[in-house]
């Protein structure tokens, strides 16, 4: 009857038959869908990586210059850490704060490339959230490893040139491996912060990524939270991260200029200063790029632009490292000729 019909409860969207489906379809395939129903709201579980899709013309070219730029950084990096290892002239505080960074390049480089590459040469795209989540945080720690592991390598050279007499004793080993150790450790903590801030709420909006890897601005995006306090707060331990740490470098440089311009001997200012060049050229390669894309209060204005960007940090950047420490170190590159020397049993 009429009332009867009053008090019929109204069917959920929960309780729909194609919904019932769907819940008992995972029990049965060996398949993940890619998102979940929860609340009448679909819920995101695996990201499409938008990467160079829109290229479709320039996949075969991308792959091949992304390749060889990515063999020619792989290379680079593990001769500097071997002729450091091997060279036993090279076995002070400098040079193996240079092995470090170009083992933590080479890690920093396997994050990302290799997935981009796989993405040029494949249709699928897909990436659960649980490795877009280690994705981004390896990203970020080993990022901002870099940022502390530069300001550390400054500081060595302010000790070095300031305090050259005691150089030996304060930069001693026990205390370059706590110094280190310090460094990634809190990189690391950092990177578990923002990570766990942006995957603390579903999402819901999307699942595709406007990047080629799992970056804080595309991801942030397809939150289903309010997303505006997580961007500020991101940007604000962003700022900490990135800004304090090239003031930091900056004052030590200051402070090495000033001792460099007490020497008298134009041949004595030029050898100081040339033992700061190359570090000097990867801090403002590094730092300019982070500053693009992380120091914005509006995060990810441009999508095209911003993976341009991030091509240059993420391939560009990592080739530019031991380049500039073999052709811009005198040191190195006469150790590396004796190596080679060496290794070919030819005496010097």
């Amino acid at each position: 009857n009429k009332d009867d019909s009053l008090t019929l409860p109204v069917p959920a969207v929960r309780e729909t038959p194609s919904h019932l489906l769907y819940c008992i379809y995972p029990v049965f395939s060996s398949q993940t869908p890619k998102k979940q129903w929860e609340n009448a709201t679909w819920l995101v579980t695996e990201f499409v990586l938008v990467g160079f899709s829109n290229l479709p013309g320039l996949r075969t070219t991308l792959f091949t210059l992304f390749f060889l730029m990515y063999l020619v950084t792989l290379s680079g990096n593990v001769t500097i850490i071997t002729i450091i290892h091997v060279d036993r002239s090279l076995h002070t505080p400098m040079y193996r704060f240079l092995a470090v960074l170009s083992l933590s390049e080479t890690c920093y480089t396997l994050v990302t490339i290799p997935n981009m590459l796989a993405h040029l040469l494949v249709e699928s795209q897909a990436i659960p959230i649980a490795g877009c989540r280690a994705q981004m945080f390896f990203f970020l720690g080993l990022g901002c490893s870099h940022c502390f592991l530069l300001t550390l390598m400054g500081y060595d050279r302010y000790v070095a040139i300031c305090h050259p007499l005691h150089y030996s004793v304060i930069m001693r080993p026990t205390v370059c491996l706590c110094l280190g150790a310090l460094v990634f450790c809190g990189g690391l903590s950092v990177a578990l912060i923002e990570t766990s801030m942006i995957f603390s709420s579903p999402f819901c909006n999307s699942n595709r990524v406007e990047h080629f890897f799992c970056d804080i601005a595309p991801v942030l995006k397809l939150s289903c939270g309010e997303s505006a306090g997580k961007a500020l707060a991101i940007f604000f331990l962003s700022v900490l991260v990135v800004l304090v740490s090239f003031l930091l470098i900056l004052l030590s440089y200051a402070l090495i200029g000033a001792a460099i311009l007490r020497i008298r001997s134009a041949a004595g200012r030029h050898r100081a200063f040339s033992t700061c060049a190359a570090h000097l050229t990867v801090v403002i390669v590094h730092f300019g790029c982070a500053s693009i894309i992380y120091l914005r209060p509006e995060s990810g204005g441009n999508p095209d632009q911003d993976r341009l960007v991030a091509v240059f940090y993420t391939v560009v950047t990592p080739l530019l490292n031991p380049v500039v420490y073999t052709l811009r170190n005198k040191e190195v590159r006469v150790a590396l000729r004796r190596t080679l020397a060496r290794s070919c049993g030819v005496s010097k």
